[in-house]
């Protein structure tokens, strides 16, 4: 039997992967989509259910694939 991790810690473990690809802090990516750091922070931690608006609006603001913040595994590209 194969443990998968659960899709808000896979899209948490992304989204923090490319934030910091791209330089920024929480507070510069809350900014780019007009919500709290804390929101960021906490998609980040795994503790934010988001919709696939906010899945939408974080691909732009970090300019990647939204299928690339859902991906499991080590291969983040």
């Amino acid at each position: 039997m194969c443990l998968r991790m659960d899709i808000r810690e896979t899209f948490g473990k992304n989204l923090k992967h490319f934030r910091l690809k791209a330089g920024i802090s929480q507070g510069a990516l809350a900014a780019r989509m007009g919500v709290d750091r804390a929101h960021v922070s906490a998609m980040e931690r795994g503790q934010q259910n988001v919709t696939i608006v906010t899945l939408w609006h974080v691909a732009i603001a970090l300019e990647v694939k939204p299928a690339a913040l859902l991906e499991d595994g080590p291969e983040r590209g």
